[in-house]
């Protein structure tokens, strides 16, 4: 068997435009292309998924509340530093407002 011949060709042309018309063939065409390139779209995002999903499943996931910091230069480290000084202060503030709501709610305010 040698494959399709000019004639098996041109059969298999005259059956197509039977089945849809002449008019209605650059709109069939028109949407499969559509859809070649929406599954070839579909088939790269699987692809760049498996790629995430393998980085991701090489790094380490922090625990919760756990700070962790990646090797980084020094002035990268001192601005992390200075963000976790921040944020310690920004959560004494905070209990300390906590505690004087409470004594107000409780009547236990100094004077």
């Amino acid at each position: 068997m040698g494959g399709l011949g000019p004639l098996e060709i041109g059969l298999i042309i005259l059956a197509i435009l039977l089945l849809f018309g002449y008019k209605k063939l650059p709109d069939a065409s028109r949407s499969l292309g559509r859809s070649l390139r929406i599954f070839k779209g579909e088939m790269k995002g699987m692809k760049d998924d498996d790629v995430r999903t393998k980085d991701a499943a090489q790094t380490t996931t922090p625990v919760r509340g756990e700070i962790v910091t990646p090797p980084t230069s020094s002035a990268a480290s001192d601005h992390t530093a200075r963000l976790q000084d921040e944020a310690h202060q920004a959560e004494l503030r905070a209990a300390e407002a906590r505690a004087r709501v409470e004594r107000a709610r409780t009547g236990d305010v100094p004077r």
